[in-house]
Parts: structure tokens; C-alpha cells; sequence
């Protein structure tokens, strides 16, 4: 597990949190910032899959193919 998907989770949960405490408080702004932590998230929760399987392919593929 990269630090990139590990990352991407706190952010995720940071931005559900946000959300849900702009929710209680009438703060839109709050609530915003959340989405935008949650998206953030997400998308390095992406990266650090893609970053793995890359890693995953190129160690079980045969060396003579890997330059």
C-alpha cells in the first residue's frame, strides 16, 4: 500500500467529516471544503492504485522484458 492511497483515505474521511459539520452548523462553505477534501481523496486513492498495480506488473513480468 502506497503513502498515496493511505493519504487519499485520511483525505476522504477529513472531507466526510467536513461535510457533515458544514451540514450541522449551516455552514456552506464548511460543507464545500469538504467535497473538495473527499474528491482530493479519491483521486489519490486512485494514483496509489494505478502506483501499485504498475508496481505489482513490472516485478512479476520476466526481466528479459523490463529494459
Amino acid at each position: 500500500m502506497t503513502s498515496q492511497r493511505t493519504q487519499g483515505a485520511l483525505n476522504t474521511v477529513r472531507g466526510r467529516i467536513e461535510q457533515a459539520v458544514g451540514r450541522l452548523t449551516g455552514n456552506r462553505r464548511q460543507e464545500i471544503a469538504g467535497k473538495v477534501h473527499e474528491a482530493q481523496g479519491g483521486a489519490q486513492q486512485s494514483i496509489g492504485n494505478i502506483s501499485d498495480a504498475v508496481r505489482k506488473d513490472r516485478t512479476s513480468a520476466p526481466n528479459d522484458v523490463i529494459p
